[in-house]
């Protein structure tokens, strides 16, 4: 399984030969801080790129991650509403977000091999 970045905050794990599990990255369990209230969007079925996949609230921050790509939900972690800390684990099989399947292939081939915690420390390599 392949683990990509996406400078948001957000990691994506290619599952299989179709789908594609989403969660919270070191970097963005930085930029939060410890998560204390999180909900995932609502949205079902057919996701945009730019649209909204959770809220979360943290010691240092509020705010919407969104997807970087266009992409149809399969799955969503239900239990992040009631656990948010869930997103505070290192653990990718604690602190996804959403499954999701459709993703165009020449998107998933710009994404981040690497975590970077500072975009102009990518942009000096």
């Amino acid at each position: 399984m392949t683990v990509k970045y996406h400078q948001n905050g957000i990691w994506i794990e290619k599952m299989n030969d179709t789908d594609y599990r989403i969660g919270l990255s070191e970097k963005g369990q930085d930029d939060v801080g410890e998560v204390m209230f999180a909900e995932v969007s609502e949205n079902k079925g057919q996701l945009d790129k730019g649209d909204a996949i959770i809220n979360v609230e943290g010691a240092k921050a509020v705010t919407e991650l969104t997807l970087p790509f266009a992409a149809k939900v399969i799955e969503k972690h239900t239990d992040l509403e009631d656990e948010p800390d869930l997103l505070n684990k290192e653990d990718r099989d604690k602190n996804w977000i959403l499954t999701v399947t459709d993703v165009d292939p020449a998107v998933w081939g710009t994404l981040d091999t690497e975590l970077i915690f500072d975009k102009e420390e990518s942009e000096e390599q």
